[in-house]
């Protein structure tokens, strides 16, 4: 498929439904002027510690310690799957000044095997949406959405995948700690990887490298060409990404995603990646 030109129809030609509505409702708003404030260490500690207390079924006391910092959990079915989450969010985001902090959104009817990262919504354009249906198509899953565009803090301090003091990478090296596999979304421009639709890699670390060769063989047969930087050399093979290195730290599969435009702004080919994305879960799943 590498080399076809721009697609004629994208998802935003089509309104949202369930949990992807959710998330393309909150992501709508955000630009480089959204603003972002960077967190403190008792921040982050207090956000990823509220997370774990999730998980481990903990609801009342995840709920006193995040109204302390301003954040509620409420439950919110997805009509489409009818499946039910656990969603922290920040009381304040639609506020003047919003903190920028990101969503979570939890599995309730699974045991909670994998996660899926956004850390660049809206910048790396409609990743949120493909997060969302994978979450919505898979169960046990758990899905971790920065708060801002990643050009909205000072500096870089707003690209959550190159940053260790935000909450978005406090949470998932949470996850990491706990075992829990993960992949991460990212989208790339037609001109970054020419000759490939997808590049496909394990990080700094080397634990997904079957889950990897699994996912671009599905992909393949599904007719997209994958650069696969376990391999061979790539672009953009994210060995820099600190989610990536927290994963390879604690030998935990983690695998980073660079989708081109067509298959993050064509529906047809977003279903595509999200089917083999949602068999890649299932490895996961059975592994728990």
């Amino acid at each position: 498929m590498a080399g076809r030109g721009p697609a004629t129809a994208t998802p935003d030609d089509r309104p949202a439904d369930g949990l992807e509505r959710i998330i393309t409702d909150y992501t709508s708003g955000f630009d480089e002027d959204s603003g972002y404030r960077r967190p403190t260490r008792e921040d982050r500690r207090t956000l990823a510690e509220s997370v774990a207390l999730l998980l481990d079924g903990k609801r009342s006391e995840a709920e006193r310690r995040l109204a302390d910092m301003d954040f509620a959990v409420r439950t919110v079915r997805d009509p489409v799957g009818g499946r039910r989450y656990a969603e922290v969010a920040d009381r304040s985001e639609g506020g003047a000044a919003p903190r920028g902090w990101g969503r979570v959104y939890i599995d309730l009817d699974s045991p909670v095997r994998w996660s899926v990262q956004v850390p660049h919504p809206v910048a790396d354009r409609n990743t949120e949406r493909l997060g969302a249906q994978l979450l919505s198509r898979a169960p046990g899953g758990i899905l971790v959405v920065a708060g801002a565009h990643r050009e909205a803090g000072r500096g870089d301090t707003a690209d959550v995948a190159h940053r260790r003091d935000s909450v978005f990478h406090a949470i998932c090296a949470e996850l990491v700690r706990r075992g829990l596999p993960g992949v991460q979304l990212h989208g790339m421009a037609d001109d970054s990887a020419p000759k490939h639709d997808i590049v496909a890699s394990t990080g700094r670390g080397r634990d997904a490298v079957t889950e990897g060769r699994d996912l671009a063989d599905a992909l393949r047969e599904r007719g997209y060409d994958v650069c696969r930087a376990w391999a061979r050399k790539c672009p953009l093979e994210g060995r820099t990404n600190l989610q990536g290195r927290a994963a390879a730290f604690h030998d935990v599969p983690w695998l980073h995603l660079e989708f081109g435009p067509d298959l993050r702004l064509h529906p047809a080919h977003a279903r595509k990646a999200v089917d083999a994305l949602a068999d890649l879960t299932r490895t996961w799943r059975r592994q728990g």
